[in-house]
């Protein structure tokens, strides 16, 4: 029934990994603390806290981060409201609300979306800001988060 050559068959075969790690907060889930990954996330529910990758996030219609979001890149259809440090592309797509300040190279924004704060796009300024508090939360998002 169980023979030799079927063990070393499997035991010498490759372990299949996925080509991507994406993370997904689904809608109805809340998480209170923060968020640090490698891969992609999407964010369908709501985080109360730091989101951080070295990736692309995404906030989706119902998504909610109260909290700061340090990324490589970001689309944001839903409601983000802390300090936004995005190295590469951040797009406010639909009805996205974004209230904090935002440090980026690039920044779109469709005219459904909504931005309350400062937009800082100097060189200069995005790596200092991103160098300060890589991961750590800033002033504006604790007085945020105490008053959830």
């Amino acid at each position: 029934m169980f023979s030799n050559n079927n063990r070393n068959t499997r035991s010498e075969s490759k372990t299949v990994m996925p080509t991507s790690n994406v993370n997904i907060i689904g809608s109805g889930t809340t998480i209170q603390g923060d968020i640090v990954c490698e891969g992609d996330i999407r964010i369908d529910g709501q985080v109360k806290g730091l989101v951080s990758t070295k990736a692309k996030i995404v906030v989706g219609p119902e998504g909610e981060i109260i909290g700061d979001l340090v990324c490589n890149s970001a689309d944001i259809i839903g409601k983000v409201t802390g300090i936004i440090k995005v190295e590469d592309l951040l797009f406010l797509k639909g009805n996205a609300l974004v209230k904090g300040d935002v440090y980026t190279s690039h920044f779109e924004m469709e005219p459904t979306a909504k931005f309350n704060g400062r937009c800082y796009m100097e060189p200069e300024e995005v790596a200092a800001a991103n160098q300060k508090e890589k991961h750590g939360k800033s002033v504006a998002t604790e007085k945020v988060l105490q008053e959830a």
